[in-house]
């Protein structure tokens, strides 16, 4: 399973379990058929029980903290597994039940455990905060093979600063699917975002 394949992955935040079929329903619309539910509410799981069923559509768990919620997010479906920072144990859970995960680091120590523990991929997170592309493009430089997923404060403007990385295979970001939005229900508003975001990246690929 490649999560990289649309170079954007929704970072989504669900309150109100109904809420996740329309939603999956208006990422698939959109033509960004994954999304990262993370477990920052007590929906999540559920939410990601029901996105699962959903035809078509790619469904992790993001804000993976520990080795329990790794289990709940597995029995709930999550195909894919996101954590903000990095803990050897969370990781070794998840490797054990068969989900790729992609763990935080920012620090060349970081880093380095996160290539001890068997991965290729890590997220950025938060990126605004620790130095943005221009950061990513230093860490490059020892870890020629590490992958990086930036996260947090990444949007539309500076969308392009990361993509044009070799080393940025994907980028997360909440400014396609945003809080207001899934809580007022305006899916249709969420949509054309997704819409948006996918034409704005094919261009930069040309």
């Amino acid at each position: 399973m490649d999560i990289c394949q649309h170079r954007l992955i929704p970072v989504v935040v669900i309150s109100d379990p109904n809420d996740a079929e329309p939603l999956g329903q208006a990422l698939i619309d959109g033509g960004l058929p994954i999304a990262e539910v993370t477990f920052r509410t007590p929906a999540a799981a559920e939410a990601i029980s029901i996105m699962s069923e959903i035809d078509g559509l790619t469904v992790g768990a993001g804000t993976v903290v520990t080795p329990n919620q790794v289990e709940l997010a597995v029995e709930a479906g999550a195909q894919f597994l996101v954590s903000p920072g990095l803990r050897a144990d969370v990781v070794r859970e998840a490797i054990m039940d068969g989900r790729p995960i992609v763990p935080g680091a920012v620090t060349p120590s970081e880093i380095m455990q996160a290539q001890s523990l068997g991965i290729d991929t890590v997220k950025f997170f938060p990126a605004n905060l620790y130095g943005g592309a221009a950061a990513i493009r230093v860490l490059s430089g020892p870890f020629t093979t590490m992958k990086f997923i930036p996260t947090g404060g990444v949007s539309s403007s500076n969308l392009a600063d990361y993509l044009s990385l070799p080393c940025v295979p994907a980028v997360g970001g909440s400014w396609m699917v945003p809080l207001g939005l899934i809580n007022g229900r305006d899916f249709a508003a969420i949509t054309t975002l997704c819409r948006t975001a996918v034409s704005l990246v094919a261009s930069l690929a040309n």
